[in-house]
């Protein structure tokens, strides 16, 4: 099986860019045309998309040419976010990727557990209600920028389409989650809310709650840093898998906490905490469980939020430093969106946020599951 990866940034948004990465991939992988092409591109490419999805497939003589739009891309090589660039993972062999949906039984030479395996999924700013209803399980991003809601973000047949899924034939995925958070006290029961308003929790104001179970130097705070701060609806084991945690948006006077979603009297919070070291360890040790059950992998795919690597390490992507440092030479491809699609805890799929979904591609094999 032959599977590698390149990245190429230009100036400008031109097709010229992409077949560039595609070039240097084909070169690493030893081929001279591929089976399936992962195409991952800057939303710098959003008003010439299509031709640089076509201008990719005559070049990799492949009709299976998938991806997306993204704030920026990433390979084993690198990262990109400030200027066009395009990440591409090209396939040969035994692996290849499958347009068509998992349901669509009885295709040529596949077996019944393979179709199985989650797929690879892209959407836009509109969470596709189908997929949330579904048992089918998924992994992958969406993306809400540049772009306008009814613009397409993804490509799958080498055709622009508001959503993309797809099965990885001939590989074994396992998927983990880094939510990067970690959770200061024990849940508390909400004893007063309206809406997505939160008043008083544990018997106390949802703002002291909160103060209360923060590190000193937070607490010292006049103005609490929000946007590192998370309530979690649930218990520790939820909040280690990146399951529920809701953004807090605002803090009042009132001593209220306004949070991204709705919450009802009777469930029960915590409060998490996300600094850089902390989602650094978080990431090592979710690539240490992955590599328990993924054996030898063959490549990775991952998805990560544009407020994750660089932007949240103040340089570095530590994340990227840590499967580069897990799986040295593994071919990976990745983007920075708005959003991370990932199986759910029951079956089915989540769409999470501020987290970095990895998937290990293996051989396909019947004696593992899946880890999610």
């Amino acid at each position: 099986m032959s599977i590698a990866s390149a990245l190429a940034a230009g100036h400008d948004p031109q097709p010229a860019v992409a077949v560039e990465a595609l070039a240097r991939a084909l070169e690493k992988a030893g081929v001279d045309r591929a089976a399936g092409v992962l195409l991952l591109l800057t939303d710098d490419f959003s008003r010439c998309a299509q031709a640089t999805v076509s201008a990719v497939a005559r070049a990799a003589q492949c009709t299976e040419v998938a991806g997306s739009l993204a704030a920026g891309v990433f390979t084993d090589s690198g990262w990109l976010i400030d200027r066009p660039a395009a990440a591409v993972m090209v396939f040969a062999g035994g692996v290849s990727l499958a347009h068509r949906p998992a349901s669509a039984a009885g295709d040529e030479g596949e077996a019944a557990d393979e179709r199985d395996e989650a797929l690879l999924s892209y959407t836009g700013s509109h969470w596709p209600h189908a997929w949330g209803a579904s048992p089918t399980r998924r992994f992958g991003g969406s993306f809400a920028g540049k772009v306008a809601c009814s613009d397409p973000v993804a490509w799958q047949h080498g055709r622009l389409a508001r959503q993309c899924s797809l099965r990885l034939r001939g590989a074994h995925v396992d998927v983990g989650v880094s939510s990067g958070w970690r959770v200061q006290a024990s849940p508390r029961r909400i004893d007063s809310s309206r809406g997505r308003e939160l008043f008083r929790v544990g018997g106390a104001s949802a703002l002291d709650s909160l103060r209360r179970a923060l590190p000193a130097d937070y607490r010292a705070q006049a103005r609490l840093p929000l946007a590192s701060l998370c309530a979690v609806l649930g218990d520790a084991r939820a909040a280690a898998d990146g399951w529920r945690t809701l953004a807090i948006i605002a803090a009042h006077a009132d001593q209220s906490l306004t949070l991204a979603e709705e919450v009802t009297p009777g469930q029960h919070v915590a409060w998490a905490i996300r600094q850089p070291q902390a989602a650094a360890d978080d990431m090592r040790q979710l690539l240490a469980r992955l590599a328990g059950v993924a054996g030898d992998p063959l490549a990775a795919i991952v998805f990560s939020c544009i407020g994750r690597g660089p932007c949240f390490h103040g340089g570095p992507d530590r994340e990227l430093e840590c499967l580069r440092e897990r799986f040295p030479g593994l071919p990976l491809i990745g983007s920075y969106g708005t959003g991370q699609i990932a199986p759910g805890l029951d079956g089915g799929c989540r769409l999470l946020h501020n987290a970095v979904v990895s998937a290990l591609i293996s051989p396909r094999r019947s004696d593992v599951q899946s880890q999610s």
